[in-house]
């Protein structure tokens, strides 16, 4: 598989994915994974699940990113034709008003989240998902045979590389972290590894982390690092929570994080001069670093975060370069191991 990052990203952020149907982009990520392993598959949850180096004599490294995006769902269709929807994880309710959508039904059905004009609505308030409508244009017997109640919706965003090595897509939470392990695995081809590998792209990371519950325990890992998005600064946002875009990945450090594995990563961050800020948190982490660390006997975990903005809009922003970032740090903590002297 050629390297090509923005071609990549175009590819996974391309298909649907939504939450709790996610087999779409659960075979484009397979097809990715198949270039560094024969032993993968997709489990019954729609997980990807790989095995890159078995040996049975090293501890266990998992590497892991979610493969689900934010979306809507189909709720009802009223006697005008006009589709009520769910919300399915936390799409920004703000930026919906009059956005281009697809309904990914029996075949893909085009609509327009209804908003009324400015000259004829009163207040500027952000409407609650039971608010919100979507016209396609058709009638209830047009829709009725083209989409069912339950089908998945995405908001309309063609991936787009931006002035220098920036990226704009509606999926990069998490498709980018996807990416920074599949980087990592070209890095990694021909290295000596210092662990078992391990390698899952979990679905419904958005409404609940299942797949990652239902992954963790048959892989048991004895090390995790999780690869997600986390806040990049904008002009209106609060600094001290906030990483910079452009400037690194961003190591995890939280209580139901290891801090030994942090240490470590810091320490071959500095070793290897990859670029790297610290992201600190003060409890739970909210991605499936949660979940996984206390599968069973419980693993050492670390969160590995690209910095993004935007988060749960149809056009999210990263810079590339954060993504090869992370990919390094990964390579360093597969090749060199989990302590000092590993």
């Amino acid at each position: 598989m050629t390297m090509d990052i923005n071609s990549m990203l175009y590819r996974l952020c391309s298909v649907d994915g939504v939450s709790g149907d996610e087999r779409s982009a659960s075979e484009i990520a397979l097809s990715m994974l198949e270039s560094y392993t024969d032993d993968c598959s997709i489990d019954d949850f729609g997980n990807v699940i790989g095995h890159i180096k078995s040996t049975g004599n090293k501890p266990k490294l998992l590497l892991d990113a979610h493969i689900d995006r934010v979306g809507l769902i189909v709720s009802f269709i009223d006697d005008n034709g006009f589709i009520k929807v769910g919300a399915v994880g936390g799409p920004d309710r703000r930026v919906l008003a009059a956005q281009s959508v697809t309904i990914h039904g029996k075949e893909k059905v085009k609509g327009v989240v209804s908003v009324l004009p400015p000259h004829v609505k009163s207040g500027d308030g952000v409407p609650k998902i039971d608010e919100i409508v979507i016209d396609t244009g058709y009638t209830k017997q047009e829709l009725e045979s083209r989409i069912e109640l339950g089908d998945r919706i995405t908001f309309d965003c063609e991936p787009v590389a931006m002035l220098g090595t920036r990226y704009c897509a509606g999926a990069l939470d998490d498709r980018c972290g996807v990416a920074s392990i599949l980087v990592a695995l070209e890095m990694l081809k021909s290295n000596e590894l210092a662990f078992d590998l391990d390698v899952s792209f979990t679905t419904q990371e958005e409404t609940g982390e299942s797949g990652a519950k239902i992954a963790v325990y048959d892989l048991d890992p004895d090390y995790i690092l999780e690869m997600d998005v986390s806040f990049a600064k904008t002009p209106d946002s609060d600094r001290a929570k906030c990483a910079d875009m452009s400037k690194g990945v961003m190591i995890g450090i939280a209580p139901s994080l290891s801090r030994e594995v942090s240490g470590r990563l810091i320490s071959l961050a500095k070793l290897e001069n990859i670029p790297y800020q610290l992201e600190v948190m003060g409890g739970k982490t909210g991605t499936n670093a949660d979940t996984m660390s206390v599968n069973k006997s419980g693993a050492k975990a670390c969160t590995l975060s690209i910095p993004l903005k935007f988060m749960h809009t149809p056009a999210e922003i990263i810079d590339t370069d954060d993504v090869i970032s992370t990919a390094k740090l990964i390579t360093a903590f597969a090749t060199k191991g989990g302590a000092e002297n590993g």
